[in-house]
């Protein structure tokens, strides 16, 4: 185990409670049995964890093809070496792009790669159909914003993702808002409940700036075709394991459901033929690793597109 993040001490006691061999942390420095502030040690140096790494390998008598690297963010790039197996666990974008196999969820994802098992279809959770049941929910935005107008939708997305925040900061705490909290507890990864679960921040964030700012129905179309797109992507994508050869947390068969729903969802709003542009858009969108939250991303990038060609 390496971080550059925690404590050599702590991350031992880690290492033990898993059986890892090896752990390796920072090295805080302490004066008269006080903290200094001062840190150090390889783990935290530029190219440090490869230099970790070499140092395992020449102990054990190992090759780098001999490794499996698990790894969730880019400050673990230099050990994402080519010749090793390398799995994104919850991974940011760069890490997300060099990866063989990427695992999203918990951590039990991670032991059948390791163990060299083909992938098996794994049927939605309950979790799954809840949060993406939201997730869809939001096509009905532009429909009510038809009838009472988007002044009035937007002031009711800030309001509900005000007390979202306000729910989330008690959570945190150990509180609990009546309703918010339970849908969050039944509708969030456990992943995302370790910390501020901004999702449907996020989500909110990209339905509204998408409504406020672009005209309808070019507008209403982005929404909708993100809404119904996105969720049926990911209710999808973990029934066959195809993985796209540039984003290995997405599949073929999620992008073409993906795909398939958003085209439904735009002719709501649009016709056939420019649904088909904003559906192959708002697809094209949610399979790349990008840096930006794609729940921000797809609605505002479609919506500008179909404003162009309307």
């Amino acid at each position: 185990m390496i971080s550059s993040g925690l404590p050599t001490v702590i991350v031992k006691k880690l290492a033990n409670d898993v059986g890892a061999e090896y752990a390796y942390g920072i090295e805080v420095e302490t004066k008269d049995d006080r903290l200094t502030g001062e840190i150090r040690g390889d783990a935290i140096e530029a190219g440090g964890k490869l230099k970790i790494l070499y140092q395992i390998l020449e102990a054990e008598k190992l090759r780098v093809s001999d490794c499996i690297v698990v790894a969730d963010d880019r400050n673990n790039r230099c050990i994402f070496l080519p010749e090793a197996l390398k799995i994104g666990f919850n991974p940011d974008f760069i890490i997300r792009a060099k990866a063989d196999r990427v695992v999203n969820g918990g951590p039990s994802g991670i032991l059948p790669i390791i163990d060299g098992k083909k992938h098996k279809r794994s049927f939605p959770s309950t979790n799954d159909f809840v949060r993406e049941d939201i997730h869809a929910s939001g096509f009905f935005m532009p429909v009510i914003a038809s009838l009472i107008g988007v002044p009035a939708v937007g002031a009711l997305i800030f309001i509900i993702a005000l007390i979202y925040t306000i729910s989330e900061l008690w959570r945190l705490e150990g509180r609990e808002v009546p309703l918010i909290s339970v849908v969050t507890r039944h509708a969030a990864s456990q992943s995302e409940l370790r910390g501020f679960a901004a999702a449907p921040l996020y989500f909110a964030f990209g339905i509204l700036f998408t409504l406020l700012v672009f005209p309808h129905p070019a507008s209403y179309a982005a929404v909708a075709m993100f809404c119904f797109g996105d969720a049926a992507a990911s209710l999808f994508g973990g029934l066959i394991s195809n993985s796209l050869p540039f984003n290995k947390g997405k599949t073929w068969e999620g992008s073409v459901a993906g795909f398939f729903f958003a085209f439904l969802a735009g002719t709501f709003f649009v016709s056939p033929t420019l649904a088909l542009v904003g559906a192959a858009i708002a697809m094209t969108v949610e399979v790349l690793p990008l840096p930006i939250n794609d729940n921000v991303l797809i609605p505002v990038i479609t919506g500008a597109a179909l404003t162009l060609l309307i």
